[in-house]
């Protein structure tokens, strides 16, 4: 009968463990305070916004993926560790 408890015992705080990690490698950041428009990253059609030489005026409207006159809003510090990516401005978020 001790065994029995033991184990029960042992596995039920294995599961615990892992149930707090998980909710930790889950959880939702914060938004940031900044965004920064990031050229050079975005897939074709999915541009927030018109290019930077004016051949478009609209976001989604990106001929090709990575172009360097389209870009996405990215929170601020993320652009430059994405390979090709160029920082072309910034914006605070909404309070």
């Amino acid at each position: 009968m001790k065994k029995t408890t033991l184990s029960t015992l042992a596995a039920a705080g294995i599961m615990a463990t892992a149930g707090l990690g998980a909710t930790a490698a889950f959880a939702v950041p914060d938004s940031p305070a900044t965004w920064e428009k990031c050229a050079g990253v975005s897939k074709a059609g999915k541009n927030d916004c018109g290019a930077m030489d004016g051949k478009h005026a609209c976001a989604g409207q990106a001929k090709a993926d990575n172009l360097k006159t389209d870009w996405v809003y990215l929170p601020k510090g993320t652009c430059e560790k994405i390979s090709g990516g160029a920082v072309v401005g910034e914006k605070p978020a909404k309070s």
